[in-house]
Formats: structure tokens, C-alpha cells, sequence
């Protein structure tokens, strides 16, 4: 057997992409996702494809963010972990879109370990698993409690002190790597430097309130380069417990309807029940799901 061909592609030769069947159904998960031509691979073994992976960003970022499709060939593990490992670009995060209910189809199943098993291979360790939803118009809007009183706020100081407060009970898998690594107050920054990524406006951060105006929480409604999407909702730690979530995720819901979202995405772990409820609550459907890896240190 001959040493696989790892080919960095271009607009000429993308279309060598295509050459590798999708048993996850990847290609209908990023039907709406752009991926630059440049960073796309291919690991070529007597010139058939028997690994491939595509990296993401933003439209004006000068490196990829992330992984967000790897395909791998039976058998072929060590040619995808190759592919990864001489990557010009060594991203901490990559993550599969995964059909829902992958793990009761043996299909399904057999061709997500065998990738799971090149990534790793690679050095790329498991994270978490999320849940991933779409709303859309038919789904209907869910009713606005009226129970909080919800403000633009410019100060990104009060945001930060926010996120802070809420990760420190957080059950986020991301938020609790950046603890891990730098405190609540990296987790908060990692959140603030993600939504001034984003393209959406920085005014439609949004701060909650009681009536009497005591603070509850946050929304960050957003849209991502793919489209509209729940960006953030958190409840301060002395205000949960009266099921706010759901007043943050209605308004949140609305106020991108009325930006003119006719189909808004959201996510969440799927360890984290409580927020897995109030989606189901708010009329989200539960469409595919997606498995986080990123790349651990030598020693771990």
C-alpha cells in the first residue's frame, strides 16, 4: 500500500472534496456554511480520496476558527490524522454534525467512531456534546411572560461582570475549559470577544430586570456568519431558580423575529437539562447534534 497524499486545495482542485461519500449527512449541515476553497484537505492514497476536512472563520479572518468537517474512509484513521496533524493551521476546536439519534443507527454509529478515532489519533481530545436547534415561524413564537423588563446596555464592563458571575456556576463544557485555564474572568472575555466577532450589532445586547429593577440576567441575540442565532442567555446566580431562562430565551426569540429572522439557531450541551427544557419549552426543535473536540496539550 502506498504512503497517503496530503493535498491542500485550491479552486481547481476543490472539487476533489466531493470524491468521499457523506454517511453523517454532513454536506446538509453546512448547506448554508461557506468554506474557503484554500482551506480544505484531501489524503489521497493511489490517487483515490480516503480523508478529507474542511477548516472555518469568519469571511475577513486571516486564519480558520475551527475543523467543522472531517470525513475519514474505513480503515483510513491514520491517513486523516495525517491530514490533521500537517495542517498548516493548528486550531484548538473541531466538531462533527451528527444526525440526531446517531448512536441507535449502527451505521451511523460505526462511521462516527471511526472518525472520532482519527481526531484523536491526531491529538484532539473529547469535549462535550450539544444539542443543536432551528427555529422557524412554524414552530410559533413563544409567549412573552411580561415578568422582566429588558434594556440595551453600551457598557461592556456590566456584561463582563455578568458573564463572570454567571459562569461561576456555570455547566457549560467550553466556559468550564476557560475556567480551567484562566478563570471566570477568561470565560467572560472569551464570551465578549465572540459576539464582537459577530456581525450583528452590538446594540441588541440586552440586560433584564425586574420590575422594581433589580438585575436578572442576559441575551445577546446574534447573527453569526451563517445566520440569526440565540447567542448567550444566562441568569445571575441569585436570581435562578424562578425559571428566567425562559423569559431571556422568549425575548431573546422575538427580538430577532422583529430583526427579520425567519429561522434562528441555538445550541446547548446536552448535559445541560435545564437549558435543554427551556428550548423544548420555547418551541426549539432538537434537528442534529454535535460533538466538540479540541486539541490537547502534549501532556494530557
Amino acid at each position: 500500500m502506498t504512503d497517503p497524499v496530503i493535498q491542500t486545495l485550491d479552486e481547481h482542485t476543490v472539487h476533489l472534496f466531493d470524491a468521499l461519500p457523506d454517511p453523517l449527512r454532513a454536506r446538509e449541515a453546512h448547506r448554508l456554511t461557506r468554506h474557503r476553497p484554500d482551506w480544505k484537505r484531501v489524503a489521497l492514497r493511489d490517487g483515490r480520496v480516503v480523508a478529507r476536512a474542511a477548516w472555518w472563520g469568519g469571511p475577513d479572518d486571516a486564519r480558520p476558527r475551527a475543523v467543522n468537517w472531517f470525513d475519514v474512509a474505513e480503515g483510513e484513521e491514520e491517513a486523516g490524522a495525517e491530514l490533521l496533524r500537517t495542517a498548516p493551521w493548528q486550531v484548538d476546536d473541531l466538531e462533527f454534525n451528527l444526525p440526531g439519534g446517531w448512536r441507535d443507527v449502527p451505521a451511523l454509529k460505526a462511521a462516527a467512531e471511526t472518525r472520532f478515532a482519527a481526531v484523536r489519533a491526531a491529538g484532539y481530545r473529547h469535549l462535550v456534546e450539544r444539542f443543536i436547534y432551528r427555529w422557524t415561524p412554524a414552530c410559533g413564537l413563544p409567549a412573552r411572560p411580561g415578568r422582566l423588563v429588558f434594556r440595551p446596555e453600551p457598557d461592556d464592563a456590566v456584561f463582563f461582570d455578568a458573564l463572570r458571575r454567571i459562569h461561576s456556576g456555570t455547566l457549560d463544557a467550553h466556559a468550564l475549559r476557560a475556567i480551567a485555564k484562566g478563570g471566570a474572568e477568561l470565560a467572560a472575555q472569551e464570551e465578549i470577544d465572540f459576539f464582537r466577532w459577530c456581525p450583528s450589532p452590538r446594540e441588541w445586547w440586552q440586560v433584564a430586570h425586574t420590575p422594581q429593577g433589580e438585575p436578572v440576567g442576559i441575551h445577546i441575540p446574534a447573527h453569526n456568519p451563517v445566520g440569526p442565532c440565540i447567542g448567550f442567555i444566562g441568569v445571575l446566580p441569585e436570581q435562578r431558580g424562578h425559571g428566567y431562562a425562559h423569559d431571556l430565551l422568549a425575548e431573546c426569540t422575538h427580538f430577532l423575529v422583529e430583526q427579520g429572522a425567519t429561522a434562528i439557531a441555538a445550541a446547548t450541551d446536552c448535559d445541560n437539562a435545564p437549558m435543554a427544557a427551556h428550548f423544548t419549552r420555547a418551541g426549539y426543535p432538537v434537528i442534529r447534534e454535535r460533538a466538540h473536540f479540541h486539541l490537547a496539550p502534549a501532556a494530557e
